[in-house]
């Protein structure tokens, strides 16, 4: 598994994975080059497809300290045909999109704040980047659990879902749930490197959880705001809520998330637990 605090590693491993699952076929090479034992492209077609030397190629992929320019870094995601999401993320790890050099909020903005709780009585939290919830109203705690019983260090959407020995069991749909999350938090790492809390909670994590440390190693990028979960509490059976995730555009590194019922009857159970 790469280290979650070497940049350079990662983005070696990435590009060597995005190339391995290109499919040769697709870029109409000649018969007698397609002879191969390895999959994917090699490095010298994808160095001919972006313009640049084998050698360059290979050194990027041996992590030998090279920080490509963000017209190299845009030929590489056109060579290899990667996805918005994924192109933003190598952007990231090159190093060679702007930062936010603030600090990561700890707590919510008062605007932000008192919008969780006027949203009421539809359930809502407001998270940072990586996944520390910041504000939360009373129909999400009904929801998930009681935020405020919990120490600020465990008041995180990811160590919940992961660790929490109630939390883990609520989700129908489990593994989805950590998928869809761990591709926010690797593009949340990938855009703050120097956040040393962040990388703690993925050493954690891929140390003490065999789902993110496999999922985690498959390095998807492919970012979901909007959804379906189906929830299971014992008081009140299963409930399906959707999902909304929005960025406030003076806090980019925040998100408003807000569940809403799928249906009478999940709207009905929903009730249920507030009442309670």
């Amino acid at each position: 598994m790469t280290s979650t605090a070497d940049p350079t590693q990662e983005l070696a491993v990435f590009l060597r994975t995005r190339r391995e699952r290109l499919d040769p076929d697709d870029f109409g090479l000649p018969a007698r080059r397609r002879s191969r034992r390895t999959p994917g492209l090699r490095r010298e077609e994808v160095a001919e497809l972006a313009g640049v030397s084998i050698d360059y190629i290979v050194r990027l992929e041996q992590a030998r300290g090279l920080r490509p320019s963000a017209n190299v870094v845009e030929a590489l995601a056109t060579a290899l045909r990667l996805a918005p999401d994924e192109r933003a993320y190598l952007f990231d790890l090159a190093q060679q999109r702007p930062r936010n050099t603030d600090k990561p909020a700890t707590t919510a903005p008062e605007p932000l704040a008192r919008l969780v709780t006027d949203l009421s009585p539809l359930p809502a939290m407001l998270m940072n980047h990586r996944y520390d919830i910041l504000a939360w109203n009373p129909e999400m705690a009904s929801l998930l659990v009681d935020f405020g019983t919990l120490p600020p260090s465990r008041r995180n959407q990811m160590w919940l879902c992961l660790m929490h020995p109630e939390v883990r069991e609520f989700y129908a749909d489990r593994e989805l749930v950590v998928r869809e999350a761990i591709a926010h938090l690797r593009a949340a790492w990938a855009a703050h490197p120097e956040d040393r809390v962040l990388a703690g909670f993925i050493t954690e994590f891929t140390t003490q959880d065999e789902l993110f440390a496999r999922l985690w190693a498959e390095r998807d990028i492919v970012l979901n705001g909007r959804g379906r979960k189906v929830l299971r509490r014992p008081e009140v059976g299963t409930l399906t809520v959707d999902f909304e995730v929005l960025m406030p555009l003076q806090d980019q590194d925040q998100r408003l998330v807000i569940y809403r019922a799928a249906d009478e009857e999940s709207q009905s159970a929903l009730d249920r637990l507030c009442a309670r």
